[in-house]
């Protein structure tokens, strides 16, 4: 039996191992996939060690980043990206690869349109990095919103009428929002909202966050990330079996 899981932290409410053990029980699949729930990354090498018939990985919060430093080779989307959110196990050599861009891509693109032309991406984690990197490759400006402001970074508090004017779409990559803590959301104006607008969160659970409802209440077209995941699931399994 192949053992695929996911590196994370406090996992328990994980899509990967749900989505997947449901796929290997509906296709027949003869596999397993586990959670690694993990403290501190450098416990990472138990899970190499220990592992049996390890065919691959996923990897989410928070250590999609400081997973790098543990991998032999990196695909040249996840470099430029900065972030791995897959490994491939391939022989003894561990390579890092890149779905949420994937992912991110295939879902937003039915939702856009003309006059989406610029995005401010909330949030300067891991996910952060691959939606900024599927922007580039549609041709979508961007911008990120953080606590500070920086290089291309503005902070919440310089959000404004003509910022949002400019920047018809939005996407939350922060984990405000999530369960429990469904009454958070990142703080927007969002009195500059409107139908022109496009609110992109990256979380799932809930379906819909109090970001996504108080942007629908002003008329923008609004979705969640459950697509993007299921997409990006599906690439890390081609990735797993090419």
């Amino acid at each position: 039996m192949r053992t695929f899981g996911l590196i994370g932290k406090n996992i328990d409410y994980s899509f990967s191992k749900s989505y997947f053990s449901t796929k290997f029980e509906k296709e027949k699949i003869d596999a397993e996939y586990l959670n690694f729930d993990l403290r501190d990354i450098k416990e990472f090498r138990d899970v190499i060690k220990e592992s049996l018939n390890l065919s691959g990985l996923n990897v989410t919060i928070p250590y999609k980043q400081e997973i790098i430093t543990f991998l032999d080779e990196m695909s040249p989307e996840a470099k430029e990206i900065g972030a791995v959110n897959t490994i491939e196990v391939k022989g003894n050599k561990l390579i890092g690869h890149n779905t949420d861009y994937i992912g991110f891509s295939k879902s937003i693109k039915p939702f856009l349109r003309p006059e989406h032309k610029k995005a401010l991406i909330l949030g300067t984690g891991g996910a952060s990095k691959a939606v900024e990197y599927a922007f580039q490759k549609l041709n979508i400006e961007t911008k990120f919103v953080s606590r500070n402001s920086g290089k291309n970074k503005i902070s919440y508090q310089e959000l404004s009428k003509e910022i949002l004017q400019e920047y018809t779409i939005i996407v939350n990559t922060t984990p405000l929002g999530t369960f429990p803590e469904v009454m958070d959301h990142p703080e927007i104006p969002f009195q500059f909202l409107n139908k022109k607008h496009l609110v992109y969160d990256l979380i799932y659970n809930p379906a819909t966050t109090a970001l996504l409802k108080q942007a629908a209440e002003l008329g923008a077209t609004t979705t969640n990330g459950l697509k993007m995941l299921e997409l990006q699931a599906e690439s890390a399994w081609e990735i797993w079996n090419q």
